[in-house]
């Protein structure tokens, strides 16, 4: 790998902290966030969302959709290793 990849990786290392630091954060905000009564109504549709519970299906989903497997994907290619000859690029 040349010293751009190398230097890259490090700062892909160093990405993928801070999004974990941000999904704790985040984890952290979910859980002091009061469950309404009316949340089974409010997620079906039934009653109109307050803050909390609209607050707390999307952080649920941003962790779930997007920032999980940001973070999966971005550790993945941090730790990545060539195998054998080429480095793992094709047409090289």
């Amino acid at each position: 790998m040349t010293g751009a990849e190398v230097a890259a990786q490090a700062e892909l290392r160093q990405t993928v902290e801070e999004l974990e630091a941000i999904r704790s954060r985040l984890s952290d905000l979910h859980e002091r966030l009061p469950v309404s009564p009316e949340e089974t109504a409010m997620l079906t549709g039934e009653a109109e969302m307050d803050f909390a519970t609209e607050a707390r299906s999307v952080i649920e989903c941003v962790l779930a959709d997007s920032l999980g497997p940001a973070i999966r994907d971005l550790a993945a290619v941090a730790s990545y290793r060539p195998k054998g000859t080429g480095n793992g690029a094709q047409g090289t």
